[in-house]
């Protein structure tokens, strides 16, 4: 997570700050989402299912007074597979470099073990401003969500001394409540700096990872405990069609979505394979969006037995 500076070595704004936050917490809290509302635009997959986020998606918030680089990651979790373990430590390696770190608890859950373990883990780094975000809102009355606040502000206490949290911020990211307050304060916490992306950028993650995450997000989308998170999905190939002018761009697009036994494949396909058009369907409307051009897209279902658990597997699966 290189802090170059991309505006050639410019003086910053006086007052202008930039730098990069962090989104943490147990899988399906919200950071995802979150990370969306506050850029503005979809650049995270967002699912109901735990674990769905594979790779460190950074969002950039550009403002008149700084630009935040938001890091969304895997959710923290006591892993119990290889995949579980590396996961994990990308987090570890994310929270090093980062400027400050949202640490999200929905305020729709008592805070439990998985929470406590988190904000042990973010007390031993010691030397990072953590904020702490009730996600979630809208999901409860004014009387929960100040109960939640008030556990929250506890745990910060318990784990971090008397001062606890740098603050405490409560969102929805589906309303939009307070999602400009959090913006304001996690800015605040960024160092002075000039610009460090270009204005318009919102992502600074290769293409094919966001179309990989666009493509395993509709594969997940209405499937329930029937299909367990053992599916990758690897980009094999983006090619522009020959022969098409220059100002209507037509390009092949062929990615293998990859699943760890032979009946999971069979869900993904769907009967006479209705649920893989449906996939590649919903899909390439958001594909088309990301690259601004029409698409075909060319997807096969494929069995790596045991991949979360296989090392050589997570390698090729660009794990």
């Amino acid at each position: 997570m290189s802090k170059q500076n991309k505006s050639d070595g410019e003086a910053p704004d006086a007052g202008y700050r930039a730098g990069f936050a962090v989104l943490v917490g147990r899988p399906n809290t919200g950071k995802s989402t979150l990370t969306n509302a506050l850029v503005g635009q979809k650049v995270a997959i967002t699912s109901a299912k735990p674990q769905t986020t594979r790779h460190t998606i950074r969002g950039i918030v550009h403002r008149e007074d700084g630009q935040l680089i938001l890091v969304d990651t895997p959710g923290l979790h006591r892993p119990r597979t290889l995949l579980g373990k590396r996961l994990n430590e990308l987090v570890a390696d994310t929270l090093a470099e980062v400027d400050a770190i949202g640490f999200c608890l929905p305020a729709n859950e008592k805070i439990g073990p998985g929470d406590k373990f988190i904000a042990a883990q973010l007390a031993a780094i010691g030397n990072k401003p953590v904020i702490a975000i009730v996600t979630k809102a809208d999901t409860v009355d004014r009387q929960a969500l100040t109960e939640q606040l008030l556990a929250v502000d506890a745990l910060g206490r318990e784990v971090l001394g008397e001062d606890g949290w740098r603050d405490i911020v409560p969102v929805s990211a589906a309303d939009g409540f307070q999602v400009k307050t959090l913006a304001d304060v996690l800015i605040g916490l960024m160092p002075p700096s000039p610009p460090l992306y270009p204005d318009g950028h919102l992502t600074d993650e290769p293409e094919a990872v966001m179309i990989a995450e666009l493509i395993r997000e509709a594969a997940l989308e209405g499937v329930r405990d029937e299909l367990p998170h053992s599916l990758a999905v690897v980009v094999d190939e983006i090619v522009p069609r020959e022969g098409r002018p220059d100002d209507k761009p037509f390009l092949d697009v062929r990615v293998n979505l990859y699943v760890e036994r032979p009946s999971q494949k069979a869900i993904i396909i769907g009967k006479g394979g209705a649920r893989l058009r449906e996939v590649g369907t919903n899909a390439r409307k958001a594909i088309e969006a990301l690259l601004g051009a029409r698409i075909y897209l060319d997807l096969h279902v494929k069995v790596a037995k045991d991949w979360q658990r296989d090392p050589k597997q997570l390698v090729k699966l660009g794990f």
